[in-house]
């Protein structure tokens, strides 16, 4: 049985009941946003639209119903002109309710963005019940190079010894390993993973 899964801004929109009592039968405890479009991202009450947005589906819930989480790229932690130099990821933060709304941390998308997963998760105790852990071989040429920029577990620039090392104070619940490039190994992840000594 999958833990959570992902559904589209405009499903939070549009379809959420349904989509809360569709991930209850299949047994989901997550339901997670991926993604802001960009379009979205550029209007001026673009983020502040999506802190609503999460706010109102986390309220959705049934105290039985899956819990509802925002996933992260690397756009979180570019600053945009419509937040005045604040960074997108502290913006939902601040404005999505603890209770109602989870995180799911791509660590690595975090570490490309510059940002210390380790510092969100000590200020921000209990809102990553959800990682996604990849690798990063470092910044590619172009914008279409990110993905050949994939590495399996241990095989990149990503220090998964500190990370791990403090992860299990944080309501860490699943861990999901991931490699969005179209070749990858996941055993060599595995094994990785399950030799890692702190």
């Amino acid at each position: 049985m999958a833990p959570s899964g992902h559904v589209s801004f405009t499903v939070l929109e549009t379809k959420w009941p349904e989509t809360l009592d569709a991930a209850y039968v299949l047994g989901q405890q997550f339901i997670v946003c991926p993604w802001i479009d960009e379009s979205q991202r550029k209007q001026f009450d673009g983020w502040r639209r999506a802190a609503n947005l999460f706010n109102r589906a986390g309220e959705g819930r049934q105290k039985a119903d899956p819990q509802f989480a925002y996933h992260i790229h690397t756009f979180e932690f570019q600053p945009p002109d419509t937040l005045g130099g604040k960074l997108p990821y502290d913006f939902l933060l601040a404005n999505s309710d603890p209770r109602l709304v989870k995180m799911e941390m791509d660590l690595c998308w975090a570490t490309v963005g510059g940002a210390d997963s380790l510092k969100y998760f000590h200020e921000y105790p209990g809102r990553f019940p959800l990682v996604h852990v990849k690798d990063w071989k470092g910044p590619g040429e172009t914008a279409r190079d990110e993905h050949a920029r994939m590495a399996d577990v241990g095989q990149g620039t990503i220090d998964w010894k500190r990370i791990f090392a403090r992860s299990g104070r944080t309501g860490i619940r699943h861990y999901f390993v991931e490699n969005d490039s179209p070749i990858d190994d996941g055993r060599a992840s595995f094994i990785y993973l399950r030799d890692l000594r702190f």
